[in-house]
């Protein structure tokens, strides 16, 4: 079952991210940030990226719950954030087993 190895690859760095605490896509503000990195590494950062979002909302969170902070705005926006960023990452999974699975029916 070699043919699932990308997928498991993608679904087992997602689940990582996800009990980690995964939340957004890294920003590519400009090409000369991804100018010299493979997808790999860019997909990799993106997780990276995510997880630190999810952290800094979990955070944001107890801050609020333990009454260290009562800027509730500023909890808000880190939380959407970070679903925004996550649900961006599921859809670029989604997309990448899609593609996939495509190839994978391709005649040769």
């Amino acid at each position: 079952m070699s043919d699932l190895n990308p997928i498991s690859a993608i679904n087992q760095q997602v689940g990582v991210a996800k009990a980690l605490g995964a939340g957004a896509l890294s920003r590519v503000d400009a090409a000369s940030d991804v100018k010299g990195k493979d997808f790999k590494s860019i997909l990799l950062s993106s997780l990276e990226e995510v997880n630190r979002l999810q952290s800094e909302a979990d955070q944001g969170v107890q801050r609020l719950v333990a009454g260290e902070t009562d800027n509730v705005a500023e909890v808000l926006t880190a939380v959407n954030k970070a679903g925004i960023a996550f649900d961006l990452l599921m859809e670029t999974r989604n997309k990448l087993v899609e593609a996939y699975r495509e190839i994978k029916q391709m005649r040769v």
